[in-house]
């Protein structure tokens, strides 16, 4: 044979050996990781799944306030602001414009008093929560990136302030699953959408499995549950054949995921019309119940209402349950730039539900497997342009939220505002902070939650984020 043959005679490298081996290794690993993806998407995405570590919590019920609460008038005790109202001060920041700006202090419309045995100062704006504040842990040192209501809103459900991303009930829908197949794992009471609209309970690039079910509080708050044929043998025989239909249409596009969330869309609605009406029911409570959560024999509606549902459906099993009090509407909801009065009548709507639902857990054992977040998307400026201005302006770089149960250490406040509570004093707690605590409570890690898409990973903290540990019991 001619020596000058090189496909014979010429050595192999290592490389080109790895390479040529069984198809190279590179090759084998590529076949595993595909017949992986295709066992992944053979399951049923909602089903539940393990977390990353032991959890503390098992649910969560996440109470957003729209339009910007004012720190300074609820949680946020500044005995300074009140001693120095009426003075002016020169700040670097207005409304996200930079530069010198002289502002006057306003002191908070309402007093703080010292609540329960942690002695933790609340604003008369919420008698019922000071009564449960040992049960409570607050945040008086949370930060922001926006001071626009639709870009805040959206940064402190999806943590993008600027982008569509999936939002943290989606996240934790896809982290975990669900354990009741027969109801959504991700649902939203809401009479109205906040700022940036449905986008707070999308999935975005998620499976749409995973996008939140908004429920509006109502006489009818799910409509079109009820079956149209004539009997369930009926329906279940037309359900049979629409199975058969759709997995033969989805054999011919393997890899769909819209249309295999469309699909497992159907087999919820369809355990939904047996669990959803009964879940809804709250003529089943009694009336110590109702007169807890202040409300009225057949109320169908009302902040009261969605916190008694929400129990009622952490006890059914649903992931995730978003509610949100008032909706996107000038003057409906806390922004509150003409008069602080505003935030009285909203206040009273949710202070004591809110009580409520914490004792209700706690005395049903659900507690401490149950956590609960309230949050607005900012706070508001404790100074304005006038020395006697009523109201307050948008404030990102500092404002206030609390957390219990689910592995929260209750009867603490943790990180602070400097002394007129304008900047973050100590332990900043940034949003990405917030998220990744709450998927830490649930046994996530949240830099291994993630999800390709165009090419990248994604996760609800971004790059950042850390767990606050102090606050874990």
């Amino acid at each position: 044979m001619n020596r000058t043959d090189q496909s014979f005679h010429a050595p192999f490298s290592r490389r080109e050996l790895l390479q040529r081996a069984a198809g190279g290794f590179g090759s084998l690993a590529l076949a595993g990781m595909l017949a992986e993806q295709a066992r992944a998407e053979t399951r049923d995405p909602l089903a539940p799944r393990a977390p990353h570590f032991p959890a503390k919590a098992q649910n969560v019920i996440f109470m957003f306030s729209t339009g910007g609460a004012s720190h300074v008038d609820t949680f946020d005790h500044k005995p300074s602001l009140i001693a120095n109202h009426g003075k002016s001060i020169t700040i670097d920041n207005w409304q996200g414009k930079i530069g010198e700006f002289t502002r006057y202090l306003k002191r908070p419309d309402w007093d703080f008093r010292p609540r329960g045995n942690s002695g933790i100062y609340v604003s008369d704006l919420f008698p019922h929560l000071g009564e449960v504040i040992d049960e409570i842990c607050v945040l008086n040192c949370l930060e922001g990136d926006h001071t626009g209501h639709d870009k805040a809103t959206m940064g402190m459900h999806t943590g993008s302030f600027n982008f569509a991303r999936p939002s943290i009930g989606s996240w934790v829908s896809y982290g975990l699953g669900t354990e009741n197949l027969n109801l959504p794992s991700f649902m939203v009471l809401a009479p109205a959408a906040p700022y940036a609209g449905a986008q707070v309970w999308g999935s975005d690039f998620l499976p749409g499995c995973h996008q939140g079910t908004h429920v509006q509080p109502g006489p009818d708050p799910l409509p079109n549950l009820q079956r149209l044929s004539a009997s369930e043998s009926l329906q279940r025989l037309e359900m049979r054949l629409r199975d058969q239909v759709n997995a033969g249409h989805l054999q011919h596009r393997g890899g769909d995921a819209a249309l295999e969330a469309r699909i497992r869309s159907f087999e919820t609605a369809f355990g939904m019309q047996r669990e959803a009406p009964e879940a809804f029911d709250i003529s089943q409570e009694s009336e110590a119940t109702l007169r807890a959560y202040g409300l009225e024999p057949g109320a169908t509606s009302g902040f009261g209402w969605q916190c008694l549902v929400a129990r009622r459906l952490v006890e059914r099993g649903v992931r995730f349950i978003e509610l949100i009090d008032t909706g996107s509407g000038s003057g409906e909801n806390w922004d509150s730039h003409g008069d602080m009065q505003a935030h009285a009548p909203l206040a009273k709507a949710i202070d004591q539900p809110q009580a409520a639902l914490i004792m209700d857990l706690k005395q049903r054992g659900l507690l401490e497997n149950t956590l609960l977040v309230w949050t607005t998307e900012f706070g508001r400026t404790p100074y304005n342009t006038s020395a006697d201005a009523k109201g307050r302006e948008h404030h990102h770089q500092v404002f206030s939220s609390w957390m219990a149960g689910g592995g929260v250490k209750g009867g603490i406040v943790h990180g602070s505002s400097d002394e007129h509570g304008i900047a973050p004093g100590e332990n900043r707690v940034h949003v990405h902070d917030l998220h990744a605590t709450i998927l830490h409570l649930l046994g996530l890690d949240h830099e291994r939650l993630t999800f390709r898409h165009a090419g990248r990973d994604y996760r609800l903290t971004d790059v950042a984020g850390k767990v606050v540990k102090p606050i874990l019991a």
